[in-house]
């Protein structure tokens, strides 16, 4: 049963008519393993539970690798995802046994073959094709060898590094079906958060967090079943840590991979609310998504932006760091200092001289803020960025409307009126002529 996007957080389950989302373990249990452990037996697919490297402690206040480092929400996020179309998740053990590159790990057999083998092929795919390793746990729903595959939204089981060359062959480069298994469709939202601690200390600290964040919220707003949740490998862009990836289908029911970098827990209630529960992007946190170059990102963002009314503060709506309430009519464009003279209407808005550039660092005000309304009117907006520490600052500049953009739909019944009235006149005084 599909839900209502205009209801956040109100999904109903059917789990007989698909597979279930990911089922993950405690995070924080798996992150926090004995540094002293090592890798185990090497005689199987599946047999290495040991930790292998220091992945890093998941402190809530670390200065150095946590939501406080020096260089946190530093740099812009739009356009940092590199171009693919089609996004390959090999369920693989846990974050605590993941080697820093596993895909290349002596003892782990079925990553290594698999990432082998995509890498052998890509110039037969048709797609451009990323893998990632997400936790995967023997007897559960999702079990060691399980790979997902988006924007297919399907799911092969248990697969074996005996499979993988067949595998690669009839899935990704022929765009069939591997015979030996059955492709189980996937139902609801999938996120993915990097977790990968022995690759980078950022991940391994921030990651678990963002798991326990997004498992809490799923459950007390009762999404288990439609919104599932389990930590990934390396995918690209450590800086940005907290990266999760989001897939689920938007408004016209297609399937679109969304990037966010810079999260921490408390933006997880916003991406449960908008992104999954309205099915609106987060600007601020959106890195990019699947299916885009990085050009083609920032054009797209750039275009959102407009069409909403927004003005981009380094990936950021205006309305957000101005934390306005939901239901509120923003106007277009408004001044923030005395003396600038904008002339607001109901949602017309021009302000005549240029804004002052104001810095913006507030980046916790932007959970109680909603979207413009699409049907925004008003004068053009001239927007420039001046990335600057945290914050970034904006220049709005609004020209004066032209006469055609003023005019009203009264104003244009009156001048018809009088327009007609003038004919009246014309046309009677002339009958009066004839008659006399």
């Amino acid at each position: 049963m599909a839900s209502n996007r205009d209801d956040p957080l109100t999904f109903s389950s059917n789990p007989s008519s698909s597979s279930s989302p990911i089922t993950v373990s405690d995070p924080l249990d798996s992150y926090l393993q004995d540094p002293g452990s090592h890798i185990g037996s090497a005689s199987g697919s599946y047999q290495n539970e040991g930790l292998l490297g220091d992945s890093g402690s998941a402190s809530n206040n670390d200065p150095e690798f946590g939501f406080s480092r020096p260089e946190f929400r530093q740099k812009p996020l739009s356009g940092t995802v590199q171009f693919y179309e089609r996004h390959l998740f090999l369920c693989y053990k846990n974050p605590s046994v993941w080697p820093p590159r596993i895909e290349a790990a002596e003892f782990d057999r079925l990553p290594r073959l698999l990432s082998a083998a995509v890498s052998a092929r890509k110039s037969d795919m048709k797609k451009e094709t990323r893998l990632t390793i997400c936790e995967g746990h023997d007897g559960t729903e999702t079990s060691n060898g399980d790979v997902l595959i988006f924007p297919d939204m399907i799911r092969y089981r248990r697969l074996t590094h005996f499979d993988v060359d067949t595998f690669v062959e009839e899935v990704l480069v022929k765009d069939g079906e591997w015979l030996p298994g059955t492709p189980e469709p996937l139902k609801g939202s999938y996120v993915f958060v990097c977790s990968h601690g022995s690759r980078d200390r950022r991940c391994g600290v921030c990651g678990p967090q963002l798991v326990s964040r997004f498992k809490e919220e799923i459950e007390v707003h009762g999404l288990q079943g439609r919104v599932s949740v389990s930590p990934c490998s390396h995918i690209g862009g450590h800086k940005y840590a907290g990266n999760v990836i989001i897939f689920g289908s938007n408004v016209n029911g297609e399937i679109n991979g969304h990037w966010y970098g810079y999260v921490t827990p408390d933006d997880v209630p916003l991406l449960l609310e908008r992104h999954i529960g309205k099915g609106e992007i987060v600007d601020w946190l959106w890195r990019g998504q699947m299916g885009l170059s990085e050009e083609e990102q920032k054009k797209f963002q750039e275009l959102r932006l407009q069409v909403n009314g927004e003005t981009n503060i380094d990936g950021r709506s205006v309305e957000e760091t101005q934390g306005q309430v939901a239901g509120e009519k923003i106007p277009a464009c408004t001044s923030q200092t005395e003396g600038t003279g904008c002339c607001q209407g109901d949602e017309i808005s021009c302000c005549q001289n240029p804004v002052v550039p104001e810095k913006v660092d507030d980046w916790d005000a932007q959970s109680s803020a909603v979207k413009l309304p699409l049907e925004k009117k008003g004068g053009k907006k001239l927007i420039s960025q001046i990335n600057s520490g945290k914050g970034a600052y904006v220049r709005k500049v609004c020209a004066t409307p032209t006469w055609f953009e003023s005019w009203e739909r009264d104003d244009t019944y009156a001048a018809l009126a009088v327009v007609l009235a003038a004919m009246s006149v014309a046309v009677a005084y002339g009958c009066y002529k004839q008659l006399n």
